[in-house]
């Protein structure tokens, strides 16, 4: 193997995804998001269809959509903690919403463009984080909900929020989690 890359390893062996709690302002600027949203683009795409898309929301904009999402919350017959824990998700200093958009295609499935936007908000988390920002790829009641993504994103009917990354400036260190168990995940078959 010659083009082994022992940085990229270790990133990946060592990388951690930064609740929003822990994320403090400033977060990135237009420039800066330009070029993690052109590295999270370089994700698996069968057929070149491109089956997602982005949307930046600012500071203003968040402002403006946690008491909207606080209400949407508590219209679903949940309790004012399930409320207040979901506007507070909006505290983070940029999220971006990362919409899965599939086209129609007769040889790429739905499903494969499904993953492909995944594979995106993993790229775009992995981004942030190997250019020094903190960030977290998470859905909760704002990605959920297709009434809410419509009326207050611009969803079509056929999309949806495959997930919002938060970014931001790293605050405190979260602690470390357990990791799975590769050789109870794992099947070898010879």
């Amino acid at each position: 193997m010659t083009h082994r890359n022992e940085d990229a390893l270790h990133f990946l062996a060592t990388r951690r995804s930064h609740p929003p709690k822990l994320l403090v302002q400033p977060g990135p600027d237009r420039d800066q998001l330009t070029q993690l949203l052109t590295l999270a683009a370089r994700a698996p795409d069968h057929g070149k269809l491109e089956p997602w898309r982005f949307i930046v929301l600012g500071r203003q904009t968040l402002d403006a959509l946690a008491p909207i999402l606080h209400a949407a919350v508590l219209e679903t017959g949940q309790q004012q903690a399930a409320a207040d824990k979901a506007a507070s998700a909006l505290a983070s200093p940029v999220i971006v919403a990362v919409i899965s958009s599939p086209v129609a295609s007769p040889k790429v499935p739905q499903w494969e463009q499904v993953l492909s936007a995944g594979a995106v908000c993993l790229g775009l988390v992995n981004a942030a984080l190997a250019s020094g920002w903190g960030a977290a790829w998470l859905t909760g009641h704002a990605a959920l909900d297709q009434d809410f993504g419509r009326a207050h994103l611009g969803l079509s009917a056929s999309e949806r929020v495959a997930g919002m990354v938060h970014i931001g400036t790293r605050g405190d260190t979260p602690p470390e989690r357990p990791r799975p168990n590769i050789a109870a995940k794992t099947e070898w078959r010879p």
